[in-house]
């Protein structure tokens, strides 16, 4: 709020301040992931399949924080692009189990370095103890569950 008048101001919001740099974040991660032809969610899901070696899709919802609509739209892209699979549990046949590909291991492979230059840039405006800082922060939000 400003002090002065009182007045809204959205630019000084939280959530304006969160979009504007998400969306700061993913035109670099758009630019410079581009060979790899991965989304940022797309990246973030197969980043957790793997981590998780085998897992359901709402596992996967739980891992990535990515909605359950929205997972199942990714998950068939990643099938598509041969990156993943997707086989019946053998102890519950009603449950789906989703792993990783070996093309899948090499595509991630290769884009985790790129991974971590769109981070470096996304915060090079920020000296290290204000990049350890906000990543502190933006954690501590994150795993806020009240």
């Amino acid at each position: 709020m400003n002090q002065e008048n009182n007045e809204y101001i959205i630019e000084d919001q939280v959530g304006y301040l969160l979009r504007r740099a998400y969306y700061h974040h993913l035109s670099i991660f758009q630019q410079s992931l581009d060979e790899t032809q991965l989304t940022s969610v797309q990246f973030a899901t197969l980043y957790s399949i793997h981590k998780l070696q085998e897992c359901s899709q709402k596992e996967l919802v739980n891992d990535t924080g990515i909605d359950q609509a929205t997972i199942r739209g990714i998950i068939q892209r990643l099938k598509d692009k041969g990156l993943i699979s997707q086989d019946p549990d053998s102890i519950d046949k009603r449950k789906v189990l989703i792993h990783i590909t070996p093309q899948g291991k090499d595509q991630l492979k290769q884009a985790i370095p790129i991974a971590e230059t769109i981070t470096d840039l996304t915060l090079k405006a920020l000296n290290p103890a204000e990049k350890i800082a906000l990543q502190f922060l933006l954690k501590k939000i994150v795993d806020d569950k009240n």
